[in-house]
């Protein structure tokens, strides 16, 4: 996901809308909410901006926001043979998950390369949901299924996530689905009854501020849902947000499509604790991961502080120098109010990737800024 850190002028050209790029249940609130920005994830309309690129920062670390992730798609996996086609799918040994339990599953290919990296819901163990990044998954799903002759059935199901994010956020959710909510540890979910309508609510979200993710699974829920989340929460100052592109990468949060894709394996983005060769299990890509490991990489993706205070939003990538040398390529990037300069990430070659190495990026309407390595994720500096 891909915040826009400056509004797009009327004059611009617009994005026409169509079948093919679908709404959510709760599209017509955002609309009325004042969203100024939308993108288009998993082919479903995302909201980016309301308030402003540094009001939605702070608003968002400071109280309470209701998100519509309804583009945070599902592949649900059922079947005697669901674990199964599942353990393929990742490199992470899934065999110790729990029903209520979820998990970070980077999914990989053949060659090794990233398919998407979901949060795994395990129901049971013939029923998982895959909560996918914004590439598709399900005809892979199908095709290995196909491919392997598994008892399984791969479908996106009717399920829509709001999601609710910040320090208050617990509170508010309490308050829609009772205290059995401050018992959801995280990374687990439950079944809460709302209204009368059973939905699944798990301890997640795309930001580092702590909060919840609903699984609606009635589109006439949807509006409904949204609006008691602001009725319940306006002593909370609660309104409209979105995934922030400044707070996720302070947070150490990739974006798939934006920080890696499917040219790049799990040890190039810093996931190597969650490839398993160890264990005995089978997955598509064991043996291209196993040759990788052995032989080393030779980029890596790092973090970069960049000398501004002031920076373009990062629709290419921008050229990483040293000297005049082409070293890498930055791939997200932002001014932080936390750090007070721009940080990013930037794929780096093995001769410049240690921290603090000294560079250069070219930015355009910039021209070159002096930039630095560090490891990730970033630390935060603490509050003075």
């Amino acid at each position: 996901m891909q915040e826009i850190s400056s509004i797009v002028s009327t004059s611009a050209p617009l994005l026409a809308a169509g079948r093919r790029m679908r709404r959510t249940p709760y599209t017509a609130r955002v609309e009325a909410a004042g969203c100024r920005v939308f993108s288009v994830y998993n082919h479903m309309l995302l909201p980016e901006v309301f308030r402003g690129d540094v009001e939605d920062y702070h608003h968002l670390k400071t109280h309470v926001q209701v998100w519509d992730v309804g583009c945070e798609r599902q592949v649900q996996i059922r079947g005697r043979d669901a674990a199964s086609l599942v353990q393929r799918m990742t490199c992470r040994d899934i065999s110790r998950a729990v029903p209520g339990q979820c998990l970070y599953v980077p999914l990989v290919d053949e060659q090794g390369g990233m398919v998407n990296d979901p949060v795994m819901l395990k129901f049971s163990d013939e029923h998982f949901w895959l909560s996918i990044a914004d590439s598709d998954v399900l005809l892979w799903a199908k095709g290995l299924a196909a491919g392997l002759r598994l008892d399984v059935d791969c479908r996106e199901p009717a399920v829509w996530p709001l999601a609710v994010q910040g320090p208050k956020a617990e509170d508010l959710v309490a308050r829609l689905f009772g205290d059995e909510v401050r018992r959801i540890r995280f990374f687990r979910f439950a079944t809460l009854a709302w209204q009368g309508h059973p939905l699944t609510v798990a301890r997640s979200g795309w930001s580092k501020q702590g909060g919840f993710e609903i699984y609606v699974n009635d589109w006439a829920l949807g509006e409904r849902l949204w609006d008691a989340c602001f009725d319940a929460g306006r002593d909370l100052d609660v309104g409209p947000g979105a995934p922030h592109n400044t707070e996720r990468i302070e947070g150490g949060l990739l974006s798939y499509g934006n920080d890696f894709d499917n040219g790049n394996n799990p040890f190039e983005i810093g996931l190597e604790k969650y490839v398993h060769l160890d264990r005995d299990i089978d997955f598509v890509g064991r043996r291209a991961l196993a040759a990788i490991r052995e032989r080393g990489v030779t980029r890596r993706l790092m973090g970069v502080f960049i000398e501004a205070m002031q920076l373009p939003a990062c629709e290419q990538g921008w050229p990483v120098f040293a000297e005049e040398q082409r070293v890498g390529e930055v791939t997200s990037a932002s001014v932080s109010p936390a750090f007070g300069e721009g940080i990013g990430y930037a794929m780096l070659d093995r001769s410049h990737w240690n921290e603090g190495t000294a560079l250069d990026v070219l930015v355009p309407g910039e021209g070159k800024l002096r930039a630095r390595v560090t490891p990730l994720p970033f630390i935060a500096p603490r509050p003075s």
